[in-house]
């Protein structure tokens, strides 16, 4: 009998947060530790903004030289749920969301998801530009061909 994870997770990571602001708040002070959330949600809003805009010009650049931009855009998602994380009020959220913006840890963190998440896109069949058939005018024509295996099939 295997027990998921992630529903544990959820129910202690609340638990663990309150624990985390008795512990701090004891220590700092109740409006201090206010603070620290506000400051913590507002570092989140602005990292997003800075760190995802170079996240999606280098992606572009990967689309750009033909090269597959699954690095990049799984950057872009970890960045995207780093912010999240430190927007959500806890001193826990907020330590793995500040190591999520950092490029060490999400290459860390895409070295270990690479291998379990498969990207299906059109990105390598830019590589295929030997198969381009390049046609003159007069060798193309809109006139149906009644050779054509498509003319042969007949709605009986």
């Amino acid at each position: 009998m295997r027990i998921s994870f992630l529903p544990l997770l959820f129910l202690a990571l609340p638990l663990m947060e309150i624990a985390g602001f008795v512990i701090v708040g004891r220590q700092i002070g109740a409006l201090a530790v206010v603070g620290l959330v506000l400051a913590s949600a507002i570092a989140g809003s602005l990292l997003l903004r800075h760190q995802g805009f170079g996240v999606m010009a280098r992606a572009r650049a990967e689309i750009e030289a033909g090269r597959d931009p699954s690095r990049q855009l799984a950057h872009g998602a970890m960045i995207v749920l780093a912010a999240i994380l430190l927007i959500v009020p806890g001193f826990l959220t907020d330590i793995v969301g500040l190591l999520l913006f950092l490029p060490p840890v999400r290459d860390l963190a895409w070295k270990y998801l690479k291998n379990r998440i498969t990207v299906v896109s059109g990105f390598g069949m830019r590589r295929s530009r030997e198969r381009t058939i390049d046609l003159d005018a007069e060798e193309f024509s809109r006139k149906p061909d009644p050779e054509s295996p498509w003319r042969r099939l007949t709605d009986d």
